[in-house]
């Protein structure tokens, strides 16, 4: 089912992105802000004085000083973690997947938000995982429904995107945080902490990660360069508990050997001298503004009664058409008038609904934003 949901939603983004559509359907940050010079150069000087070593074989584990870095980075949050607990993916999503190969059997159940991030849904089918659906609100998961999942089905994983959610744009809040963590040590069940949007809060202040306030190792927690620097890299990174990485390290030298060698050395050099801080800054400023601008824009254009989530970072917007109302019905009526956005059934791992759409700012500058939405606003108040 869930393979048949990937499919279809492959189709809506190959439509999507034709030139003559303006589209929110992909999950894609601003090419423009690409620091594309930097990453230049950082591939010059590492061919320059270190070629032949970034152009061979490397370890599974991953560049040494890249991992060091990774930790380094990460101990700004609270988390403390060693190199040897670091495994370099290539982007998070093998992240995913290695976790499911590791520790997944058909039919062990994994707890997912509903809904939940697409291509982890699919990942944990194609390992035959059985899924355990949390109910969500605007401050994440609904911890009283896990609690009740954990007791009744005893979980082998539980997944979650705390931080600005794909494809709800929402936030665990600190209180939840806690409680998940606790519920996951009394359980003795892992979590799986995808982070990819953390960095790009624009709104508010920071929130723990959930890896940083388990003492218990129970989280194991993935993050990626993708979102920051550029997806083309490929760079990401899992970080938990010394043997579970060592696990998942094994398991990855039978699926690709290592990550590209290049890109790694390359990843370095650009982080050791680039202002990586200056840079974010720059990205959170950006999506702020794009996102309000959208914010704005729906409330300008949207009939009444429909509803949207108020992201406080990351990259997306969910929203409630009014009652009655089919986002996939509507997919070909938006598109006439030269529009895109994603339907947000594919999304749900289970009891899936049809009035939700998830749109994405980041890709588009603020006066393309405003005339999509208008033009997206037009066709729901005609139906």
């Amino acid at each position: 089912m869930t393979q048949l949901k990937a499919s279809a939603v492959r189709e809506i983004l190959k439509v999507a992105e034709r030139p003559d559509i303006l589209s929110f359907a992909g999950g894609l940050p601003a090419p423009e802000l690409f620091p594309v010079a930097a990453i230049a150069q950082a591939h010059a000087e590492v061919f320059a004085s270190e070629g032949p070593a970034a152009l061979q074989y490397s370890t599974t584990e991953g560049f040494a000083p890249l991992r060091e870095w990774i930790c380094s980075h990460l101990a700004k949050g609270g988390l403390r973690a060693t190199a040897e607990q670091v495994l370099i993916t290539c982007g998070s999503q093998q992240g995913i997947e290695l976790t499911a190969k590791v520790l997944l059997d058909p039919g062990d159940v994994v707890v997912v938000e509903n809904p939940s991030y697409l291509a982890a849904l699919q990942t944990f089918s194609g390992y035959e995982a059985s899924f355990a659906v949390a109910g969500s609100d605007d401050d994440g998961m609904r911890v009283d429904d896990l609690e009740r999942i954990l007791i009744e089905r005893r979980p082998k994983l539980i997944y979650i995107v705390p931080n600005f959610h794909n494809p709800k744009g929402t936030s665990l809040s600190l209180e939840r945080r806690h409680m998940l963590v606790r519920l996951a040590q009394r359980h003795r069940v892992l979590i799986l902490e995808d982070d990819p949007y953390g960095e790009l809060r624009f709104r508010g202040k920071p929130l723990p990660s959930l890896a940083s306030l388990d003492t218990e190792g129970v989280v194991l927690q993935l993050g990626t360069f993708s979102k920051t620097l550029a997806p083309g890299l490929r760079i990401g990174w899992v970080t938990g508990p010394r043997e579970l990485v060592r696990s998942l390290t094994i398991a990855k030298q039978a699926s690709d050997l290592h990550t590209a060698t290049l890109a790694q050395r390359a990843t370095l050099k650009l982080l050791n001298q680039f202002d990586y801080t200056g840079h974010l800054n720059q990205l959170r400023a950006q999506y702020g503004e794009r996102c309000l601008v959208m914010l704005d824009a729906l409330k300008e254009n949207m009939p009444p009664g429909t509803r949207w989530t108020q992201p406080d970072g990351g990259m997306f917007v969910w929203v409630e058409l009014p009652p009655g109302m089919s986002a996939e019905e509507l997919f070909p009526k938006a598109l006439e008038k030269k529009v895109a956005f994603v339907p947000g059934t594919s999304f749900f791992a289970a009891h899936a609904r049809k009035e939700f759409m998830r749109l994405n700012y980041s890709n588009r500058p603020p006066e393309l934003i405003r005339e999509g939405i208008r033009r997206l606003g037009a066709v729901i108040s005609t139906q």
